[in-house]
């Protein structure tokens, strides 16, 4: 295995030395190209909880199209809810709830709530694997892109990350995710730094740095490397503590720890928040949504099983987060959003389950999210076939685009940057929640220190890099979105001081490149578009 491809596949995160509740942290670092993660806030800054449905959550036993139930009947029979237990929707007809999701109607019917229809893409895909990644990295189906769309946007926000991080502007991740399983959306293309510590031995050397001394070599570097990112996990994860000590749960909707596992990772999220961590993007998960088989009880009832205990520990856990978030004074600061691969089937099959699928709903929740249902019920053909998928009315990625436009208050420019294509935002945020000044935003994007530039930016045909050497070896790369290498325009000993290197994109097309530089273990890499 070549060394790159062995850092790419053993660093791809860092892991915080320690657990709360019982619950192991991860914090998102970030990697090289497209430098993914970074945030920091003051008390008017926004944060995002992402909620992954893992597996392909049933949209159709989720929110459920009572107006379409006679066709329904005629493929989903045996595992149809019966219409008189559907949960019913203020000012809503023809639409409600799965009956296990009482929490989330009440926060529906107080305007916590945002529905939004058979969420999907074109030409989806049905394997969990790449539809997973084509939701995390906001990719076209036939399309590999190896950022995710949280850790373009956190790059472009903080572009110096991660040299001279943290400091008094950023003293917290970038990015948290309760669990151990990492995902994608805040992960960049190249090679990752991160490290997941659990040896106590290891532990006790990364606290009070008595490491063996590193080879002089190509692969000692490597390590000095990885040092380096252990060091800054453990002053992360000094600060987490602190947080997690100082944070405090005010809600009593918790069930017991152990019941409810996105309960108990929601609940350490919104602990952290309270004990001013200043992280920006918190991701948890819940596994179990590939119902192939027994996703109804074929003895309790159709709205009993497997499927509807999942629901209700949706609905369960996301209330009781709004609550504690509420009472802790948080709410105006919290944002939150579920996601699952894919939907599933119109018609259920023979072992009381769906089959992959396409679109679904996602849930939008928070005092900032708007209050009712984007989109109208899908369209129940009376010819159903084994075949037959939920057709798409919304571009997930139009979701993301409300997020980053209205949430976290990018321009429109700016968005497409981060996303690497238009998507039209939909009508889901409170107007009035931007508020991070651009004061602010200029300010924690000059935090760190910054080697290397470019100018104009945009710019046509022409840009220039300047950039730092210490008299070392200076290597300066292009990138384009997808992460491929298209030009080296410095590889060499470097006199010590500034320079400038011209790069020519007269050859390219109008998009996003990114410029990679690298001085031994320190790296930055940092977007500019070309227009045309």
């Amino acid at each position: 295995m070549k060394r790159r491809e062995f850092l790419k596949a053993s660093a791809p995160f860092t892991a915080l030395p320690f657990m709360m509740n019982g619950v192991p942290l991860t914090a998102l670092g970030k990697p090289e190209i497209m430098n993914a993660l970074s945030g920091a806030f003051v008390n008017t800054d926004h944060v995002l909880v992402l909620i992954q449905l893992n597996g392909g959550n049933d949209g159709l036993n989720t929110v459920i199209p009572v107006d379409q139930y006679t066709n329904l009947a005629k493929v989903r029979s045996n595992i149809m809810v019966p219409v008189a237990k559907v949960l019913v929707l203020n000012d809503v007809t023809g639409t409600g709830l799965h009956p296990a999701m009482t929490h989330m109607r009440s926060m529906f019917n107080e305007g916590k709530l945002n529905i939004i229809q058979s969420v999907g893409y074109p030409n989806p895909n049905f394997s969990h694997f790449r539809a997973t990644d084509i939701w995390n990295t906001a990719s076209d189906s036939d399309e590999i892109l190896y950022s995710g769309w949280v850790g373009r946007y956190l790059s472009h926000e903080f572009p110096n990350f991660p040299i001279g991080f943290p400091n008094s502007d950023m003293p917290d991740p970038l990015a948290l995710q309760v669990g151990s399983v990492v995902s994608t959306v805040c992960q960049g293309v190249s090679v990752n730094m991160g490290m997941a510590i659990s040896d106590p031995a290891a532990y006790y050397a990364l606290v009070t740095g008595n490491y063996t001394t590193s080879p002089s070599t190509h692969a000692g570097k490597e390590l000095d490397y990885i040092r380096r990112v252990a060091e800054q996990s453990n002053e992360y994860g000094q600060v987490v503590k602190t947080a997690g000590e100082k944070g405090a749960n005010k809600s009593s909707k918790y069930p017991d720890a152990g019941v409810n596992s996105l309960a108990d990772q929601l609940k350490i999220v919104a602990r952290l928040i309270s004990g001013g961590l200043k992280t920006r993007i918190y991701v948890v998960n819940l596994n179990g949504f590939d119902t192939h088989a027994g996703q109804v009880d074929a003895t309790g009832g159709t709205e009993t099983g497997y499927h509807a205990n999942l629901l209700g520990w949706i609905s369960e856990a996301i209330d009781a987060f709004q609550d504690d978030i509420e009472q802790l004074g948080l709410d105006d600061r919290v944002l939150g959003m579920t996601y699952s691969e894919f939907g599933r089937r119109i018609m259920s099959n023979f072992s009381l389950g769906t089959d992959h699928g396409a679109a679904a709903p996602m849930f939008l929740f928070g005092k900032n999210a708007k209050g009712g249902i984007t989109g109208s019920n899908p369209t129940i053909s009376s010819s159903v076939t084994v075949n037959d998928n939920i057709p798409m009315q919304y571009d997930f990625r139009s979701v993301y685009s409300s997020i980053l436009k209205n949430w976290f208050c990018l321009e429109t420019t700016e968005v497409d940057e981060v996303l690497t294509s238009t998507h039209q935002p939909l009508d889901l945020i409170q107007e009035s929640a931007c508020g991070i000044s651009s004061v602010e935003r200029a300010r924690l994007r000059k935090s760190g220190e910054a080697w290397v530039l470019n100018y104009p930016n945009p710019f046509s045909d022409f840009t220039t890099i300047r950039y730092e050497s210490d008299g070392g070896h200076i290597l300066i790369q292009i990138y384009n979105h997808q992460a491929q290498l298209i030009e080296t325009l410095v590889d060499e000993v470097t006199a010590p001081g500034e320079h400038e290197v011209v790069f020519n994109a007269s050859q390219y097309a109008a998009g996003t490149y990114y410029y990679r530089y690298q001085r031994g273990m320190y790296q930055q890499t940092k977007p500019m578009i070309k227009i045309r």
